[in-house]
Order: C-alpha cells, then sequence, then structure tokens
C-alpha cells in the first residue's frame, strides 16, 4: 500500500493520502469504511444548493428570515 502522510503548516502530520485502489481493497476486508465516503454532489446539485443559499441570505438581509448561528452552519457542513 502506498499512503501517503498529509502534514499541516506547522509539520504535523494532519491525514493521509490512500489511492482509491488501495481504499477499495481495504473496502472489501472492511465493509463499514463505506460509511466513511461522502458522496460527492453532481453539477446541478452544487449549483442549486448554492442558490437555495443565496436567496436564504437574501431573506435574512430583507428581515423575512432570522439568521441562524456559525455554529449551525458548520455542523451542516
Amino acid at each position: 500500500m502506498s499512503v501517503q502522510v498529509i502534514h499541516d503548516s506547522k509539520g504535523n502530520p494532519a491525514g493521509v493520502f490512500i489511492p482509491m485502489r488501495d481504499w477499495n481493497q481495504l473496502k472489501k476486508k472492511y465493509t463499514d469504511l463505506s460509511s466513511y465516503e461522502i458522496e460527492e454532489l453532481s453539477r446541478e446539485q452544487l449549483i442549486s444548493e448554492l442558490k437555495e443559499a443565496i436567496l436564504e441570505l437574501k431573506a435574512v438581509e430583507q428581515g423575512a428570515k432570522q439568521a441562524r448561528p456559525l455554529a449551525n452552519l458548520l455542523n451542516e457542513l
């Protein structure tokens, strides 16, 4: 397996990069690993969500909607 360690700006190990071939082999052996994958949005889904976010921001600016705490937004991400 060819794993690369990713370091932060201070040189501390921050994560690893596993090639897809190796990741797929690990998923076959450890089936619960699939639950850690995040499905990528399609271009259309991304554009739709961005439009929705812009409309929500406009509603907050106009007072039609109340802003949410930043912690809630970060939890969604």
